[in-house]
C-alpha cells in the first residue's frame, strides 16, 4: 500500500474512532452555598450531605460544593453571592434569610433553595408557599414559634428568678421582628425581661458582665447568626459568670452549654439537601412547595446544671428530647 493511501485510510478510520471517555463524561454539577455566618458545625453540613445523598448525588464523586461564608458580616453577603452567580453554578443553597435575600438579589435564572427563619412569602423570597414563582424554594421554619415556650421553660427552671434576661442582635435583619415576638411573649407570660443587645464580641462580654452584676436571674439567646456564630464565646462567659444560659440549638448544649430550645436545624438542612438534589435531577423551584419545618428538640446538660447549682425539675427532664450527663 502506498504512503499516500495508508494516510487516506488512516484519516477515515480516525474519523469513525469514539470520542475518547473522559470526553463523554457529563459536567459535575456545582452547588454554590451561601452561608450568613461562620462555617456551619459538622453535624449540619453531614446532615444537608445526607439529603443530596438519599437524591443520588455524593459530593466529591458526582457533584462539588463551593462554599461561601459571610461570618455574620451581612453586608458582605451580596459580594460573595455575586461570586457564586459569575461562577455560574448549578444551584445556591441559601443558609438563613440573609443569604437568600442577597442571592435573590443577584440572580434570576440560578435555582435557589433556601433555608430561611423568616416566613418567605413576608419576606418576599416567593410569592405562594405551595407553588413559588421565578427561581427560589427552600425550607422555612420560625424560630420565634419557639420564643413563648422558651421563657415558659425558663420560667419552670428558675421559679424565683426576678426577671429573664434576653441576648439579641441589634443589628440583625430580624432584630425588630424578633424583639416584638418575644415581648409579646413575656406579656402573655406576665414575665419581668431585660433585653440585652450585642453585635460584636465587646457586647457581647459587656452584656454578661452586666448580669453578673444585676443577678437577675436565666438568660435566653436569641437565634441570629451572628451569636450562633459565637458559641465558644457564649458558652465560655455563662461559665465565667455562672449565668443558667438557654441557647436556640442543641450543639450549645453538646459543647457545654446548659440547656438548648429550638429547631432541629440538621432535620432542616437534610431537607435543603433533598431538595438541592431534586433540583440537580432537572426539577423547578416552581414545581417545589415550600417545606415548612416546625420539629424542634428540648436538651438538657446535666453535668452544668450540677456545676450551676440547679437542679433539674423532673417535668423538664421527661420533657427533654436528649439528657446529657
Amino acid at each position: 500500500m502506498r504512503r499516500r493511501e495508508f494516510l487516506s485510510l488512516l484519516g477515515g478510520t480516525a474519523a469513525a474512532w469514539p470520542i475518547p471517555t473522559w470526553a463523554q463524561q457529563p459536567r459535575i454539577p456545582v452547588i454554590g452555598f451561601l452561608h450568613q455566618g461562620p462555617p456551619d458545625p459538622s453535624t449540619m453540613t453531614n446532615a444537608f450531605l445526607q439529603g443530596l445523598k438519599e437524591m443520588g448525588f455524593i459530593e466529591g464523586r458526582n457533584a462539588k460544593i463551593e462554599h461561601r461564608w459571610a461570618n455574620g458580616v451581612h453586608d458582605v453577603l451580596p459580594t460573595i453571592a455575586a461570586d457564586l452567580v459569575k461562577r455560574r453554578v448549578s444551584v445556591i443553597a441559601a443558609n438563613f434569610y440573609p443569604a437568600a435575600r442577597a442571592a435573590k438579589d443577584k440572580t434570576a435564572t440560578i435555582p435557589i433553595i433556601f433555608l430561611s427563619g423568616r416566613d418567605p412569602v413576608e419576606a418576599g423570597l416567593v410569592s405562594s408557599l405551595d407553588r413559588p414563582e421565578g427561581n427560589v424554594t427552600g425550607v422555612a421554619f420560625k424560630f420565634t414559634l419557639s420564643v413563648a415556650n422558651s421563657l415558659q421553660l425558663l420560667k419552670e427552671l428558675m421559679p424565683k428568678a426576678t426577671a429573664i434576661a434576653v441576648l439579641m442582635n441589634p443589628k440583625s435583619p430580624d432584630a425588630e421582628l424578633g424583639l416584638q415576638d418575644v415581648q409579646s411573649a413575656a406579656r402573655a407570660l406576665d414575665q419581668q425581661l431585660i433585653v440585652l443587645g450585642a453585635s460584636d464580641d465587646r457586647g457581647i462580654a459587656k452584656a454578661f458582665a452586666k448580669l453578673a452584676e444585676s443577678r437577675v436571674g436565666p438568660l435566653l439567646v436569641l437565634a441570629d447568626g451572628f451569636l450562633i456564630g459565637q458559641q465558644t464565646q457564649l458558652i465560655a462567659l455563662a461559665t465565667r459568670y455562672a449565668v443558667p444560659t438557654m441557647y436556640p440549638l442543641r450543639q450549645f448544649v453538646t459543647a457545654g452549654g446548659l440547656i438548648s430550645y429550638g429547631l432541629n436545624l440538621s432535620d432542616a438542612f437534610r431537607r435543603t439537601g433533598i431538595y438541592v438534589g431534586r433540583i440537580l435531577k432537572g426539577e423547578k423551584p416552581i414545581d417545589l412547595p415550600v417545606v415548612q419545618s416546625t420539629k424542634v428538640e428540648l436538651v438538657i446538660n446535666l453535668k452544668i446544671a450540677k456545676a450551676l447549682g440547679l437542679e433539674i425539675p423532673p417535668t423538664l427532664l421527661a420533657r427533654a428530647d436528649e439528657v446529657i450527663d
